[in-house]
């Protein structure tokens, strides 16, 4: 029973090491575009901070069937950004799923643009394409536009807010027919 356990251990270990792998592969490959989304002018990296619940977005392929996702972030004593990437497979009350890469400011002006570091040493870049005044609501995006995420700070995002952001990418050359939306829970 406890060579079983070390088993599974092992096995998920490899797991996560394979999906940071992937994870840095996708985010890397096609970064060079020449039309980057612009990020928004200025982000308060104290107010942005926190959970964002993963409301939509054009997702990788490791994503595919996420529920209850959300998004952690945490400013350490070094200026790193702590993330907890969570979620559910296909179904509420499905497999948990957990990720922790690391984020790094790399627009020190703006605090907009950050790279995302799934494995060492790569860094993917990760944009801030939108963010209401209240901090609210998100939307961070891949350099290439072949990534979103549109977060909200609770499962439920405003419709009115929903159907901004979805302006502003349609107008910046998403490919939104791959938007889906993420099932969060009601809100209670």
């Amino acid at each position: 029973m406890l060579f079983d356990w070390k088993l599974n251990a092992a096995y998920d270990s490899s797991m996560k090491k394979i999906y940071f792998l992937l994870m840095s592969s996708i985010l890397s490959f096609g970064c060079a575009t020449t039309n980057p989304p612009p990020t928004v002018p200025k982000v308060d990296l104290e107010r942005f901070m926190g959970d964002w619940y993963v409301v939509g977005g054009i997702l990788t392929f490791l994503e595919k069937g996420a529920h209850h996702a959300i998004e952690s972030y945490r400013l350490d004593e070094e200026g790193r950004i702590q993330t907890t990437f969570t979620f559910r497979k296909d179904s509420f009350d499905g497999p948990l799923k957990k990720y922790t890469p690391v984020g790094f400011v790399h627009d020190k002006e703006t605090n907009a643009e950050w790279r995302m570091q799934f494995i060492w040493p790569f860094k993917a870049p990760f944009l801030i394409i939108y963010l209401d005044d209240e901090y609210k609501a998100t939307a961070i995006a891949t350099d290439s536009k072949r990534y979103l995420w549109i977060m909200s700070r609770t499962p439920q995002m405003p419709e009115h807010l929903y159907n901004e952001i979805i302006a502003l990418v349609t107008e910046q050359g998403f490919d939104v027919e791959k938007i889906v939306k993420v099932p969060q829970p009601e809100e209670g």
